[in-house]
């Protein structure tokens, strides 16, 4: 008979021991009781009910590590069975509710330096080895199933099922379940992998009520961690995906129907999975292990990009005539951190691809399932709505430092040979490293992530102050980025090879949803493949942007005056930074001079005495200088021109406070209010 829960007045149980012996023995400490007999326990376990009501009570009366090690040891010795009816509450319980409300183990700040004992045991835990996965796949194995509500998808994903559109991404397909007659809402039936992998993407993003206190290093959470090691494990650079345990039958189970008497209508293309469609249908225990360690690897990587990246759309939904088309979402620095972490992990995945060697052998041309997912990782299911992420967050994210992530997440994207297994050797005179024309093909097919986004970095620097810092840092790093040798040439080329004479393009169902095809063509699966790179080029800008899209020549007349407006405003700002920092030091040096007659800050009448400058110092000032002018020199090497004026008549300019600014000649009045903001006097045209 199971053992009841523990009453008010009970005492904390004692930990489980490992011992194990052949008689029955039933352990009376454990509130659900533990036997040490297995075939025993099989024919004497509890209800699930009692079972879930007393971890419940063990959330409230044991430790972090007793509760995991507990888990650990129910997850190994119940059957699936009783398994299946914690499943939910412990997900719940470890990532935290969908609304927010429920922390859970609130990952997101868990950190080894501040709490290391809890955030060992919690990545082992969650550890793709550890005793959930174990969990995961006992209960995959059983082809249970769990209800996902449709209203905690992101926007347009939400739209579009609610008006009964089915999404271009496989990984709705044949999940959703309309409900019953007086049924609340729509949900999709997923599998325990799925279920899981949901919620822990969707942790990130959830609002929380997280503690003003909790100051962490995105970096070193355990979140962040447990990201590193899913696309590690999952997503492997070196090396297969390693198979479930041997316990599991494995194989992947059959999607749950959904309900006929509701008809989708498509919008846009439906890639096929990588895996044959009747293996997704077969009994698992028939499934090809091959096709079963692409499931996995591709289930994860559709869920992270779906729940991190696709919250944003061009113009397909605002076509919906639908009312709540625009999700008011915010990424944060964090969100966007993560976000890169999977960007530089996916360029090494897919950079780790070897081509089969050609061979008469029949089979010479059928290269594995996790090699064909490594060839088209990135075009088909990264590239659109990752462009979309960054055109949106290039828009509408603050002017401040905070924009940094963003752009660091934008600069790697835009170098897969970071990433790349050969990576050449520096010169002996440390010269940056040229870019192959191995990734041309790359860096064609991907045009307006280096074209129009360096354009809207550009309309953003422009409204930026330079003088600070951080902000002469990014334009640093971009125009570093940009000024790699021949990388600026094969941007130059994509753009000739674009505005070649026009070829006809097929008509699209829409431009959003218009996905590479198996083979990587951004052609739809009606267009013959055509090899001709000009017709690649044209179809991937009018895939993201639309056939009446007019494009702007990153080397044409309108952007190269957008870049000399911007070194006309780099010169500015250095002459600004010299003129707060002489400012400075004479303040300072007043200041030390009063000293001596016992005059302090306040005894003098409230003039500036440079003690705003906390923030940027006299070291930081000099970095600024630093930074923007090997960002002016970068600038002029990528669009070929000469340095401005203004740089050379810097000398002049910063010793007597005067520069120029489109055409007239200005002098820097500080203000003795604020040392960054400085007040432009009229005294002439230079014109």
């Amino acid at each position: 008979k199971p053992h009841p829960p523990r009453s008010s007045h009970g005492h904390a149980p004692k930990p489980w021991g490992p011992a194990r012996g052949p008689a029955l023995v039933v352990v009376m400490t454990s509130p659900f009781g533990r036997y040490r007999n297995a075939e025993a326990a099989s024919a004497h376990l509890p209800p699930s009910s009692y079972l879930l009501a007393s971890l419940k009570a063990d959330c409230l009366n044991k430790p972090f590590a007793q509760r995991c090690h507990d888990l650990a040891t129910v997850i190994e010795e119940f059957p699936a069975k009783e398994l299946h009816t914690i499943f939910p509450w412990l997900v719940e319980n470890i990532f935290g509710s969908l609304d927010g409300v429920i922390l859970g183990w609130n990952l997101r700040c868990l950190q080894g330096r501040t709490n290391p004992t809890e955030y060992s045991i919690a990545l082992d835990f969650l550890d793709p080895a550890g005793p959930m996965m174990k969990l995961v796949y006992k209960l995959q194995a059983e082809e249970y199933r769990y209800d996902f509500p449709v209203s905690y998808l992101p926007g347009p994903v939400k739209v579009s099922i609610q008006e009964r559109i089915l999404p271009e991404c496989s990984l709705y397909h044949n999940k959703v379940q309309f409900p019953s007659s007086g049924g609340l809402g729509l949900n999709l039936v997923v599998n325990p992998f799925e279920y899981c992998m949901f919620y822990f993407a969707i942790s990130l993003i959830t609002q929380r009520n997280i503690p003003m206190s909790c100051h962490v290093s995105t970096s070193n959470s355990a979140y962040f961690v447990l990201v590193d090691r899913y696309l590690k494990w999952f997503l492997p650079i070196e090396g297969s995906v390693l198979p479930p345990p041997s316990s599991d039958p494995g194989g992947v189970p059959s999607p749950a129907p959904r309900s006929p008497a509701v008809p989708f209508t498509s919008y846009g293309m439906h890639p096929t999975s990588l895996l044959k469609r009747h293996i997704a249908h077969q009994p698992s225990v028939n499934a090809d292990p091959a096709s079963q360690e692409i499931w996995r690897s591709e289930t994860l990587l559709q869920i992270f990009v779906e729940m991190w990246l696709h919250h944003y759309s061009l113009d397909m939904y605002q076509k919906m005539q639908s009312p709540h088309i625009k999700e008011l979402f915010k990424p944060t620095e964090e969100h966007v951190l993560v976000i890169r972490l999977l960007v530089k992990h996916l360029h090494a995945f897919s950079n780790s691809f070897k081509p089969e060697p050609v061979s008469p052998s029949a089979h010479s041309h059928t290269a594995s399932p996790l090699a064909e997912f490594k060839r088209i990782v990135i075009p088909r299911f990264v590239q659109q709505k990752l462009y979309v992420f960054l055109q949106h967050c290039f828009g509408h994210w603050p002017l401040d430092a905070s924009f940094r992530a963003v752009l660091e997440m934008w600069l790697s994207y835009l170098q897969p040979w970071r990433y790349a297994p050969e990576k050449p050797l520096l010169s002996t005179e440390s010269q940056p490293r040229s870019v192959s024309e191995k990734w041309a093909p790359f860096i064609q097919e991907n045009l307006l992530m280096y074209t129009k986004l360096f354009v809207g970095f550009l309309n953003r620097a422009l409204r930026t102050d330079l003088v600070s810092p951080k902000n002469a840092l990014m334009v640093f790093r971009v125009a570093k980025i940009f000024a790699q040798p021949n990388l600026a040439e094969m941007i130059q080329k994509g753009e000739q090879l674009f505005l070649e004479t026009d070829l006809v393009v097929p008509p699209r169902q829409h431009r959003l949803f218009v996905s590479p095809s198996f083979g990587g063509s951004f052609l739809s699966s009606r267009t013959p493949n055509i090899t001709d790179v000009s017709f690649k080029v044209k179809s991937h800008v009018y895939s993201l942007e639309g056939q009446d899209f007019q494009y702007k020549q990153m080397f044409g007349p309108e952007v190269r005056n957008l870049v000399l407006r911007l070194a006309q405003q780099i010169c500015q700002a250095q002459q600004t930074a010299k003129s707060i920092s002489d400012h400075s030091i004479e303040a300072t040096a007043s200041q030390s001079f009063l000293s001596w007659f016992r005059f302090g800050p306040s005894d003098l009448n409230g003039s500036y005495t440079g003690n705003d400058l906390d923030e940027i110092g006299q070291d930081n000032i000099k970095k600024t200088d630093e930074y923007l002018e090997k960002a002016l020199e970068y600038l002029c090497q990528i669009f070929r021109v000469q340095l401005p004026l203004c740089s050379q008549e810097s000398l002049f300019g910063m010793k007597h406070g005067i520069h120029k600014v489109h055409g007239y000649k200005v002098k820097t009045v500080l203000s003795t209010f604020s040392p960054f903001h400085n007040h432009c006097k009229l005294i002439g045209n230079i014109t």
